[in-house]
């Protein structure tokens, strides 16, 4: 074998390798946002569901409160039994903050039993959600006619909520934002 072909066969390698080096990196690049992608995703998905199963069991609160306490565009917040294998029934309240659907529960206490705020637990359900970034209601009211309620002091009214949570890892780069909906009927009014 000559230098020239020993030249030739070494930059023919480097440049194998060298492709397959940049085709490695773009994979795993590519893959990682792929699996950050899915795992918002199925994080979304999980937090929703939360939120749906606790509107559906809304109910009366232990000192006779009407089941809503309010509503706004990113926040909701109402009484319901969420603990299981607990009889009582606390005060919950879903809401966004920042890029993360979170809720918070107060359990009752005392005697007479009572909702101290002080008591709040919060726990993050989903992270990764943008609809602050794009300026999105999180929470959508509906009367029992299925007129939307636009006036969020006519708590009382609500009797079907639609959660529309947009999810992305990055703003700034593809793919584009995956928009997850779901609703829930308050069944104990």
């Amino acid at each position: 074998m000559t230098l020239v072909e020993t030249v030739v066969w070494i930059s023919i390698f480097t440049m194998t390798m060298l492709v397959l080096t940049q085709s490695l990196l773009y994979f795993y690049r590519v893959n990682r946002y792929t699996l950050q992608e899915e795992e918002a995703i199925n994080s979304a998905q999980h937090g929703m569901n939360i939120v749906v199963q606790a509107l559906r069991t809304a109910s009366y609160s232990n000192n006779g409160a009407y089941p809503v306490i309010s509503i706004a565009p990113t926040q909701v917040a109402f009484y319901a039994n969420v603990t299981k294998n607990d009889p009582l029934i606390q005060q919950v309240r879903f809401f966004v903050q920042g890029t993360s659907l979170k809720e918070g529960v107060i359990e009752p206490s005392g005697d007479p039993l009572a909702y101290a705020s002080t008591s709040e637990v919060i726990t993050t359900l989903s992270n990764y959600v943008q609809n602050l970034t794009f300026a999105t209601s999180t929470f959508t009211y509906y009367d029992q006619s299925g007129n939307l309620i636009t006036n969020m002091s006519n708590y009382d009214a609500m009797r079907f909520v639609t959660i529309n949570l947009i999810v992305d890892v990055s703003t700034t780069s593809a793919p584009t934002s995956l928009d997850l909906m779901s609703s829930a009927a308050l069944r104990n009014l």
